[in-house]
C-alpha cells in the first residue's frame, strides 16, 4: 500500500536542502554553484546502484530473446523521461516501436501539458497498462515502475496488473524503502535527497532517473546484439547521412576499405550485421543472414 498523503513531508524528496536556504538572495553565479555542486552528486549516487541496475538488464534481456517487451509507466517528470527514452530506442538501435513503450497518466497530451491528477488512480494505472498489450498471449514482458516519490498510485496499481501477469517488475524511485520498492522484483533506488528547491523532483531526482534510464535501455540492447563493441550495427541505412554511417561501421568492423564496404552493404540489402559476415567469413549472403538468425542477430556470436 502506498503511503497517506500526510506522510508526503517526511519523504526526503521533499525535506529542505540546507545548502540552498538562501537561493533566492544568492548572486546568479553562486546559486548556479549550488544547483551544479548538487547534480555532481547524482552519478556517484546511480553507481551505488549498478548491482541492481545489472539484475534488471540481465532479466530484461532474458525476457526480450523469448519475444518479450518491455513498459516504462509514471506520472509528471517520471513519465515523461519513460516516453523520451522508449521513443529513442528505434531510431537508437532500429528496433520496433512497440519493443520498448512508454506510458504517462493522463496520456501523451500530459508530455506537454501537466495532468498531475492522473497520478492518483491505482485502477487508472493497471487499466492503461492493459491497455496497452502487457503480457498478452503470453508474452514475457518486463514493466518499470517509475516514481521519484516511490508512492504514485498509478504506478502502483500498473505494478500489481503486471505482477498479477507473471510479468518482471521492476522498481525506479529515489526514496528509499519505498512502496514502489517494495512492490518490484527488482528495486533500483538511488536516494538523490532533498533537491535545490524544495520537492522539485525534476531536478536531481530527475536527473538520476534518465541516468538509469540510459543504462537500463542502452544496457539491455546490448545485450540483445544491437551493438558490436560500440557500433550501432543495426543501423538502418534509410537516408543518406545513414548509408554514410552503415559504410563506416561495416569498414570500421571489417577493416575494409570504404569502397569495399559500400559494395558489401549494397550486395547485403543494405543490412550492416549481413554484409559484415560476409565480408568477415567470407559467405554469401544467404548463408550470412542464416547465420545470424541461428545466434538470434547478436553479431559477436557468428564472428567468434
Amino acid at each position: 500500500m502506498s503511503k497517506p498523503l500526510e506522510d508526503l513531508a517526511s519523504l526526503t524528496t521533499e525535506q529542505r536542502n540546507p545548502r540552498s536556504l538562501h537561493l533566492d538572495d544568492m548572486p546568479t553565479s553562486e546559486m548556479l554553484n549550488v544547483i551544479n555542486d548538487e547534480d555532481a552528486t547524482v552519478a556517484g549516487i546511480v553507481r551505488g546502484q549498478i548491482p541492481q541496475i545489472a539484475r534488471a538488464i540481465d532479466g530484461m534481456a532474458e525476457r526480450m530473446n523469448r519475444g518479450g517487451r518491455i513498459f516504462y509507466i509514471g506520472a509528471g517528470t517520471s513519465g515523461r523521461l519513460g516516453v523520451l527514452d522508449a521513443s529513442e530506442c528505434p531510431p537508437t538501435f532500429s528496433v520496433p516501436a512497440d519493443l520498448v513503450q512508454g506510458i504517462i497518466a493522463g496520456g501523451d497530451s500530459a508530455l506537454r501539458l501537466s495532468s498531475e491528477h492522473s497520478e492518483d488512480s491505482r485502477e487508472q494505472g493497471a487499466q492503461e497498462l492493459q491497455n496497452a498489450g502487457f503480457a498478452i498471449d503470453g508474452k514475457p514482458d518486463t514493466l518499470l515502475g517509475i516514481a521519484a516519490s516511490g508512492r504514485t498510485p498509478y504506478v502502483l496499481g500498473a505494478m500489481e496488473y503486471a505482477r498479477s501477469k507473471g510479468g518482471l517488475v521492476l522498481g525506479l524511485s529515489c526514496v528509499a524503502n519505498s512502496p514502489v520498492a517494495q512492490a518490484a522484483d527488482i528495486a533500483i533506488t538511488p536516494v538523490t535527497g532533498p533537491e535545490v528547491v524544495t520537492g522539485s523532483t525534476r531536478m536531481k531526482a530527475g536527473t538520476a532517473t534518465k541516468l538509469v534510464l540510459n543504462m537500463l535501455s542502452t544496457g539491455v540492447m546490448v545485450r540483445t546484439g544491437a551493438t558490436y563493441g560500440n557500433l550501432m550495427v543495426n543501423v538502418r541505412a534509410t537516408n543518406a547521412k545513414l548509408v554514410d554511417r552503415a559504410e563506416r561501421i561495416v569498414a570500421e568492423a571489417t577493416g575494409a576499405s570504404s569502397e569495399e564496404a559500400a559494395e558489401a552493404l549494397r550486395a547485403a540489402g543494405m543490412i550492416v550485421k549481413t554484409a559484415i559476415v560476409m565480408l568477415q567469413r567470407k559467405l554469401t549472403r544467404e548463408d550470412a543472414e542464416a547465420a545470424l538468425a541461428k545466434a538470434h542477430g547478436v553479431l559477436r556470436d557468428v564472428l567468434g
